[in-house]
């Protein structure tokens, strides 16, 4: 087929319908890439304005604990037979807390006592055996080594009758261990053992707490404890009826990590510490210099060069606005939040997901909640 047959039907249509401003062809194929490209709006981004964070999300839990406590406990094997203090009693120094059966070590003293009584005998008559062959010795009636063999017999009862008194001064004191006395002054902040329980020398009974000063205990992890000074200023809090809050300040940390939650130990004195009862639990948040706590999730921090940085959103309106990288300063990082010390202030909306696939002057749109 030739190409006028071809064009004949578009002519024909062409003509019928007047001048070709009054009719618009359909686009051919190859003309398709003049069009105009479509605009793609920007892409919303996740964001949150920074605020004053709430003192519950920047704190950890934590009790409040004696500073000094001691774990009373038995010196010698018996039967617990009488616990006269309970948990949260107060007792006195020489107070009687708990007492063990005293049968058992009543007899070991009389049965020392027996000994003491065969070996002093044992002791008279090795005196007597060489006076009387050191005496026979001097008219020559006995012999030098019967006077030898009476003189080490003699050593030998005294060495006897010294163990056994020994024996006896044990068996007594042991008789006095049956008893626990308050060391000082407090309350019973633990029990561990009950009446008719056996337990061993070491075997801890109860917990005395001084109440002469009080600390807030947390376990915190080693890479937070990193980030402590001796300066670092802390809050404590109880949500009770009323509310109790007071500062505190790193009194000590344990060195020691615990191997199964990777935490360590901080002990806090407290400006006020009689306000709170021994085993409360309070809470515990840092005090910055500013007085503010500002903090991100984690994910909103990028790491440029050594430096942290974070994306600072500049809107013109609801739906259309730019990024920008700023450098901040950070603090410690708690459960996925990063306190930010530095760099940026209250009110500013900062990128928190997303933040390496952006790029400077970037535009942006709308923003969204986590």
């Amino acid at each position: 087929m030739t190409l006028p047959r071809l064009l004949a039907p578009w002519l024909m249509i062409a003509t019928l319908a007047g001048p070709a401003t009054a009719f618009d062809l359909p686009p051919l194929p190859w003309g398709l890439g003049n069009a105009a490209e479509t605009q793609v709006a920007p892409r919303p981004v996740v964001s949150e304005i920074l605020a004053e964070t709430d003192q519950h999300q920047r704190s950890v839990p934590g009790v409040i604990a004696a500073h000094t406590e001691v774990n009373l406990a038995f010196q010698t094997l018996g039967r617990l037979i009488v616990r006269g203090a309970d948990l949260g009693d107060k007792v006195v120094q020489g107070q009687e807390l708990a007492r063990l059966d005293p049968e058992d070590l009543t007899g070991n003293v009389r049965a020392a006592q027996a000994s003491v009584d065969a070996a002093e005998v044992q002791l008279t008559t090795a005196q007597a055996t060489e006076q009387r062959t050191s005496e026979l010795a001097r008219r020559n009636v006995a012999s030098r080594a019967q006077l030898e063999q009476a003189e080490q017999a003699l050593a030998a009862a005294q060495a006897a009758a010294d163990q056994a008194r020994s024996e006896l001064v044990r068996a007594r004191d042991a008789e006095g261990f049956a008893r626990i006395t308050a060391p000082f002054d407090g309350v019973i902040s633990a029990v561990y053992e009950n009446p008719g329980a056996i337990v061993t020398a070491g075997t801890p009974i109860l917990r005395l707490s001084a109440e002469d000063g009080r600390e807030a205990v947390v376990d915190l992890p080693e890479a937070l404890v990193a980030t402590l000074s001796r300066d670092s200023r802390f809050t404590v809090f109880q949500n009770s009826t009323p509310p109790l809050e007071t500062r505190a300040r790193i009194d000590r940390i344990e060195p020691i990590t615990d191997t199964a939650t990777r935490t360590r130990r901080i002990h806090l004195a407290l400006e006020n510490g009689d306000a709170f009862r021994l085993g409360a639990l309070i809470r515990v948040g840092a005090v910055t210099a500013s007085g503010e706590a500002l903090t991100l999730p984690e994910t909103a921090i990028v790491l440029r060069d050594g430096v942290t940085h974070v994306w600072r959103v500049s809107r013109s309106d609801e739906r259309t606005a730019t990024v920008h990288l700023v450098p901040v300063e950070t603090g410690a990082r708690l459960e996925g939040r990063v306190l930010m010390t530095g760099g940026v202030s209250a009110g500013e909306e900062i990128i928190t997901r997303g933040a390496y696939s952006l790029s400077e002057g970037q535009a942006v749109g709308r923003r969204v909640d986590p």
